[in-house]
């Protein structure tokens, strides 16, 4: 059940959320989806084969080398960047047309993608999830029973190498109790819909009868 009320802005708001492997990234931002009206999240295209579970079109769009690197000549990608061996890239034109129908979006990318969009996006909200632990960490990437040990082993180093970016994020979660790091994600978001410039959009009228 959705628990807050959203009044589209003009314009809505973009939210950047990056974790390393197995931080729960995924999970908090589908319950946040769950729980919040008003806000989605963009549907990355991929190079990787689909997990177990993953449909086409609902986790990502499932693309080959080819198609992805067609559509990166063609600059249909807002940022795209090389994880694991594989290819990850958000579509501009999704981006742009949620944000101008005033909806809120959430770009699940790395550390290398929020780069990019900050510079064509400055005023986004970047957002931070860690582990409460390396040890924790480790533990949920086994738990997902998906990788062998090498490719176990891989992640976690990469994850440190994640992790060491997250001083470029406006906002940094330590994903301990979930339903506690959900809370203050639902009130960044929350937050944000209060700022000056997006009341003084919905609020226009209100604002012109009060200083009459």
């Amino acid at each position: 059940m959705k628990t807050d009320s959203h009044v589209p802005s003009l314009t809505g708001s973009l939210y950047i959320v990056a974790a390393p492997s197995g931080a729960g990234k995924t999970s908090l931002v589908k319950a946040l989806l769950e729980s919040s009206s008003g806000i989605t999240v963009s549907v990355s295209h991929t190079t990787r084969r689909p997990r177990p579970g993953e449909a086409h079109g609902v986790h990502y769009y499932f693309v080959d080398m080819p198609a992805f690197e067609s559509m990166r000549d063609r600059g249909e990608f807002l940022e795209y960047a090389k994880v694991f061996d594989n290819y990850y890239g958000t579509s501009r034109q999704v981006v742009e047309a949620t944000l101008a129908q005033g909806t809120d979006i959430i770009l699940e990318i790395d550390w290398q993608g929020a780069r990019q969009v900050r510079k064509l996006y400055p005023e986004s909200c970047g957002i931070f999830i860690l582990p409460p632990s390396r040890n924790a960490l480790e533990e949920r990437l086994r738990a997902r029973a998906q990788d062998d040990e090498a490719t176990v082993a891989r992640r976690l180093r990469e994850a440190v190498a994640e992790m060491s970016h997250y001083q470029e994020f406006d906002y940094l979660l330590v994903n301990d109790v979930f339903d506690d790091t959900l809370e203050l994600l639902r009130a960044i978001v929350l937050a944000r819909r209060q700022r000056t410039s997006v009341q003084c959009q919905l609020r226009e009228q209100l604002l012109q009868q009060l200083l009459a």
